[in-house]
């Protein structure tokens, strides 16, 4: 006999349109449904994937052409991609023939014009996420600022966070800005990350940088992203800071006067 009842609707349906997180799975017997072990099963793979998928260097050098950027190419010690996750330290300098490039660079007039910024381009953990945001969200910093029509642009492979601080002191920059593929989660296999730190220099810590994270459409959009990197690397080059001494006061509405 059939059961003509209708199903009962999901309190959690409504909640679950505002969030990308797993909430009330469900079960079946002592186990999850099928279709969110399926789900769980792909979202671990693409994540898995990310790590592994190589970035697309002519297709990411093309779209920075267009741009009208000039990137220069590096690569960190890490010599492949084995080692550069099994090695983090590696990941953090400069091969030798990469820091004898931008040493190189340091003394060409169109680079030592402008270094003021430069902007650090590495793979990190997710090449997808690098691949994708870094065009439009420097497309967005263009029209916040003229600084970014002709920062230097370094594309470093194999690349990790600190690896930005050698860049910018091989290139006498005050102030380098880093873009890096973050570490996959299941639900964001292409975080974009951006890292901001006063006088690079190699030694610096996690405490003298700031960060942005999450940089995506599904997270936080170009836009409001640009707005903060621009307002945190203008605030750092006029107070000569980054890290727990500078506070994100982007936000902040103006004060009002009287009357």
């Amino acid at each position: 006999m059939s059961d003509d009842r209708p199903v009962p609707a999901d309190p959690w349906e409504a909640l679950r349109r505002f969030t990308p997180a797993r909430i009330a799975l469900g079960r079946a017997g002592p186990g999850w449904p099928t279709r969110e072990v399926l789900s769980f099963g792909l979202a671990h793979a693409r994540a898995r994937d990310a790590v592994h998928l190589p970035l697309d260097l002519d297709a990411l050098d093309a779209a920075l052409r267009r741009a009208g950027y000039a990137p220069l190419h590096v690569r960190s010690a890490a010599y492949d991609r084995a080692t550069y996750l099994t090695r983090p330290d590696l990941g953090r300098r400069l091969d030798a023939e990469s820091a004898g490039r931008l040493d190189a660079a340091r003394g060409n007039p169109g680079v030592a014009e402008v270094a003021e910024v430069v902007v650090a381009i590495e793979d990190g953990l997710s090449a997808l996420a690098v691949q994708t945001h870094v065009p439009p969200l420097l497309a967005c910093l263009r029209e916040l600022s003229p600084r970014w029509d002709t920062v230097p642009v370094v594309v470093a492979v194999q690349g990790r966070v600190a690896l930005g601080d050698e860049i910018g002191e091989r290139l006498g920059a005050r102030f380098v800005v880093v873009l890096i593929g973050e570490r996959p989660g299941l639900s964001s296999p292409d975080s974009l990350g951006a890292y901001l730190t006063y006088a690079p220099k190699i030694g610096r810590t996690d405490a003298e940088r700031n960060c942005i994270s999450n940089i995506r459409p599904a997270g936080l959009g170009y836009a409001a992203a640009a707005e903060k990197l621009d307002w945190l690397v203008s605030e750092g080059l006029r107070r000569g800071v980054t890290g727990i001494a500078l506070k994100d006061e982007s936000e902040q509405a103006e004060p009002q006067l009287p009357g």
